[in-house]
């Protein structure tokens, strides 16, 4: 991956639907390059997939809540399954501390998160945090390597 590659990652990034003339424009090359290099960079698997971003307040989620949850490990065959079904389930990460699964979700209402909650209960204990306000929303990694993994590197 060279410091074209990663512009093309920055570009999309930002916007997934920008045309391959104006990536093209802005990495000096022509479109046919540019599309060799994002179909390597698919295939390589650096770019996972394509997607919209949506406005959950605009979709009527009011409510977007964390919850932690403690799942013993020989649940996680029957967890697993189960959570991967749940639409509201925007984001779970198996993580480290006093509970084992970090998720993100959406509701409507609160009291629909309340029977979601009341639902994990058979595989352990919550504790759930309402978000008030995401004074950063949802961004891409950075594609540029810093200056000191460019030193590594060479």
């Amino acid at each position: 991956m060279d410091n074209i590659d990663r512009k093309i990652l920055t570009i999309l990034q930002d916007n997934a639907r920008t045309p391959l003339k104006v990536i093209a424009e802005q990495v000096f090359l022509s479109s046919p390059a540019v599309s060799a290099r994002i179909e390597r960079l698919e295939a390589a698997g650096l770019i996972t997939s394509y997607q919209a971003q949506l406005s959950a307040a605009a979709m009527g989620y009011q409510i977007k809540a964390f919850i932690s949850l403690e799942v013993e490990p020989r649940q996680k065959p029957e967890f697993y399954p189960y959570i991967e079904k749940c639409p509201n389930v925007m984001e779970c990460n198996c993580v480290t501390g006093d509970y084992s699964m970090l998720l993100k979700v959406c509701f409507h209402t609160t009291q629909e998160l309340d029977q979601f909650i009341n639902q994990l209960d058979q595989f352990g204990r919550t504790r759930t945090q309402i978000v008030f306000s995401t004074p950063v929303e949802h961004r891409g990694i950075p594609a540029a390597l810093s200056v000191e993994a460019e030193e590594q590197k060479a």
